[in-house]
């Protein structure tokens, strides 16, 4: 018999702890795919360069314009999600960043690398959202912030994976890392479509009102009812973290070559800075709603700024692990904390959406962080001048997050918005 859960849809009794883990545990592995192939072009920039005779600002493009496709794919992939479904978005996802991976190797100039990176991304940036919201929605509400987080560690140990690659040392090492994000996914494909289920909250709401009566004002919603300062706080916090995380992603390898590292050992760097993610992923998630908004949002953006000023100035290939795990920890960990806090605000009509904007507008830092580093180190500012100029945005999204977990109600989505809008009302926080 269909119940009510505590957002005001109805949900069936179909969902079931077996539904529910194998929706975690297929959403995982996606997660750990999409994670090999965003790590990926940072693990194959030393080849790329040499194949296609790329300069500094020629490999930071590579970098951005594959995140750049991140953007329109969230957009998109979230609206048409909240309108279609979750699960059909996501196979379209898979076999869109699949194939498109499989075609960088392919790539013959500048160009069509290009244009391979930016399809890729498209692919990558529609599968996130409808993660989040598959995953979010095949738990209650208390659990909802855990299971975002532990499928999303999937994300940093995929990046860890691919990190491996490098370490191994593969004579062509950057087409290996493609070919092996790119058939992975094709060959998941099928296990998706016969054992994915749909999110049960997704069909209830739809029986209730046909194809999303949402679907043609669902942007508007974002701003209406209370939710415009919410999604506001949760577009700036997105879009500053995101800024450092796809920097560090992008340009850390190339940075410690330089330093005069050797690859392996900067790939070692980057295999730590991904296990940091895991652990931070893992742990930040579980102290939402259990440590004060304050302390938590001090904890990860004062842990990002140390941890990108003690990499800054490591010196040694052990006391750069070290700070490469701990930026990890904290950088990746608090982006977790970003994604289990969207699905928390929206109300499963626009949940995709919801996630799906912050997700894109998080894109606009991911792609502006590489083009910003590759300016700044183009006109000589080191290292140690990039990482210290992230600091005022950390800043910014710290303020924003603190906000966003001073909103948070044990009472659900519905209880969230009401709590926010009473303290932006009150001026509190």
């Amino acid at each position: 018999m269909p119940t009510k859960n505590i957002t005001g849809t109805t949900q069936q009794a179909s969902a079931t702890p077996a539904r529910t883990w194998v929706t975690i545990a297929l959403c995982f592995m996606v997660a750990l795919l999409e994670g090999w192939d965003l790590q990926a072009p940072g693990i194959a920039a030393q080849g790329m360069t040499a194949v296609f005779g790329l300069d500094q600002m020629a490999i930071g493009w590579v970098f951005s314009i594959g995140i750049f496709g991140l953007l329109p794919g969230a957009l998109m992939g979230g609206r048409l999600a909240d309108k279609f479904g979750r699960k059909i978005l996501l196979i379209m996802a898979v076999a869109i960043f699949g194939l498109f991976s499989v075609a960088t190797v392919y790539a013959w100039n500048l160009s069509t690398l290009l244009i391979a990176r930016l399809l890729t991304g498209i692919g990558l940036g529609m599968a996130l959202p409808n993660l989040i919201a598959l995953t979010s929605e095949a738990v209650g509400e208390r659990m909802r912030g855990f299971a975002v987080s532990l499928m999303y560690c999937g994300v940093p140990l995929g990046a860890a994976l691919a990190a491996t690659v490098g370490i191994a040392g593969f004579e062509e090492t950057w087409k290996i890392v493609f070919i092996v994000g790119g058939i992975t996914p094709l060959m998941i494909i099928p296990m998706l479509a016969f054992y994915l289920p749909e999110s049960a909250a997704f069909q209830s709401q739809r029986n209730q009102s046909g194809q999303s009566e949402a679907s043609a004002t669902a942007w508007r919603n974002l701003f209406s009812d209370g939710m415009a300062a919410p999604t506001l706080m949760l577009w700036s916090s997105y879009f500053f973290t995101l800024f450092v995380v796809y920097m560090l992603i992008n340009w850390l390898p190339s940075l410690l070559v330089e330093q005069g590292m050797t690859s392996a050992d900067a790939s070692w760097v980057m295999f730590s800075f991904q296990i940091g993610a895991v652990v931070g992923t893992l742990a930040l998630g579980a102290l939402i709603g259990r440590l004060p908004a304050m302390a938590l949002a001090v904890l990860i953006y004062l842990g990002i700024f140390s941890a990108l000023i003690a990499l800054a100035l490591a010196g040694q290939l052990t006391s750069m692990m070290t700070a490469g795990f701990m930026v990890g920890l904290f950088a990746t960990g608090g982006q977790c904390v970003l994604y289990a806090l969207a699905p928390m605000f929206y109300h499963t009509r626009l949940r995709a959406t919801g996630v799906g904007t912050a997700v894109a507008v998080g894109r606009l830092g991911a792609m502006g962080g590489p083009l910003v580093a590759g300016q700044m180190l183009a006109v000589g500012a080191g290292t140690v001048g990039v990482m210290v100029a992230t600091g005022p945005g950390i800043l910014i999204a710290g303020c924003a997050v603190f906000k966003l977990l001073k909103g948070i109600s044990p009472t659900g989505t519905e209880g969230n918005q009401e709590a926010f809008s009473t303290i932006s009302a009150n001026g509190k926080g």
